[in-house]
């Protein structure tokens, strides 16, 4: 199964314009796929309801197959299914081009060992992990029987704030900036859509660690293609595809333009008086960023399967962040509020009505 990378390059295509979902129907049919063998009735959302439906279980190497170590205590297991279906990737050792199962066991073996031995966690953190090569693997331990029994969550620690409702699938590399190979998406599509029929939840409910947390996690590139994903999955089981959500965005030092200018409007608001709102993601952003994290006592949460080294997200503005700067009032009854509005507008961000902004308004104005 010595899968090798993708022929074509998908982040090119949609700059030159294709959309994710035009792209959907590419690369989806080869090593690690897991084929549909049900339908699932269509719900308003589209997602998988139907208590009958299944789709086939892909090849996945249990904690004993590739040599984990037992966990230090007790893993824990909730009587109830998961909400989210999250995507993660490893970010670090990068993107190897060994594709063989004996890389995929060790990465699993090294990722645990930096969860026990670096984080102090009684076990690796997320429930599943994706090799570059299509190998599906087990990662916290009872995690694959819990998914075959379709009634019960092994709660892992990939998701900060959330992993009571999360599954998370770390994908080993970093896709910030290049594509994944061909085997690791058709695998990452037949295991996504597994777990979505064992747990009977909506395409929609599946997501990227940055839609909880402020970090680049899983790359702009996998998270790029979310969408595509969930269409893929929609396919395989038979669904109609969903709209793509509204979702916070991230910002970053180094970013400029109208969204950081409103997003310091914003924190101007919300007591950082002397921040200058001139566009740029600057030092003195950054700083107030992360005091509004530290005085919220929001845990900065970079990708939890990074175990050679880490990369300083400190200060990022993501999807944790944004709810504490974007209060429900009237544009009129604040001047930094309705200037952040202002500029989100001229940038073409929409606006429906002119009553309270909701989360959703400032979804939309900032999308």
């Amino acid at each position: 199964m010595a899968a090798q990378p993708g022929g074509f390059d998908r982040r090119s295509l949609l700059r030159g314009g294709l959309s994710v979902g035009a792209v959907g129907a590419l690369g989806l049919g080869g090593v690690g796929a897991a084929q549909a063998t049900g339908t699932f009735a269509t719900g308003r959302a589209g997602g998988a309801k139907e208590a009958g439906a299944t789709a086939a279980e892909p090849r996945i190497y249990s904690t004993e197959e590739w040599g984990a170590r037992a966990p230090s205590s007790e893993i824990v297991v909730l009587d109830r299914v998961p909400t989210y279906i999250v995507v993660h990737h490893t970010a670090e050792p990068g993107n190897s081009e060994d594709y063989s199962l004996a890389h995929a066991k060790q990465i699993c073996r090294d990722i645990q060992d930096y969860h026990m031995d670096g984080q102090g966690w009684a076990d690796t953190g997320q429930q599943f992990t994706n090799s570059r090569g299509g190998y599906v693997l087990e990662g916290r331990h009872k995690s694959l029987a819990a998914v075959r029994g379709g009634k019960q969550h092994v709660q892992g620690a990939n998701v900060g704030g959330h992993n009571s409702e999360v599954i998370g699938i770390e994908n080993e590399g970093l896709y910030t900036e290049v594509d994944v190979p061909d085997a690791l998406w058709d695998s990452l599509v037949g295991l996504v859509a597994w777990i979505a029929a064992q747990y009977k939840q909506p395409v929609e409910n599946i997501k990227g660690h940055r839609d909880f947390n402020s970090t680049a996690c899983p790359g702009d590139v996998l998270y790029g293609r979310l969408q595509e994903l969930r269409d893929a999955v929609s396919g395989k089981l038979g669904t109609p595809s969903v709209a793509t959500p509204d979702i916070w965005p991230l910002l970053r030092p180094g970013d400029t333009g109208s969204r950081v200018r409103a997003a310091q409007h914003l924190l101007r608001a919300a007591g950082f008086d002397s921040l200058p709102a001139d566009g740029v993601f600057g030092e003195r952003t950054k700083a107030a960023v992360a005091k509004l994290a530290s005085s919220h006592e929001i845990e900065q949460h970079t990708c939890s399967a990074l175990h050679h080294k880490r990369v300083d997200e400190t200060g990022y503005l993501g999807s944790d962040l944004w709810p504490l700067i974007t209060p429900r009032v009237r544009p009129g009854e604040n001047s930094e509020v309705s200037k952040a509005v202002a500029t989100l507008r001229r940038a073409g961000g929409h606006l429906a009505g002119s009553g309270d902004l909701t989360a959703l308004d400032w979804k939309r104005l900032l999308d």
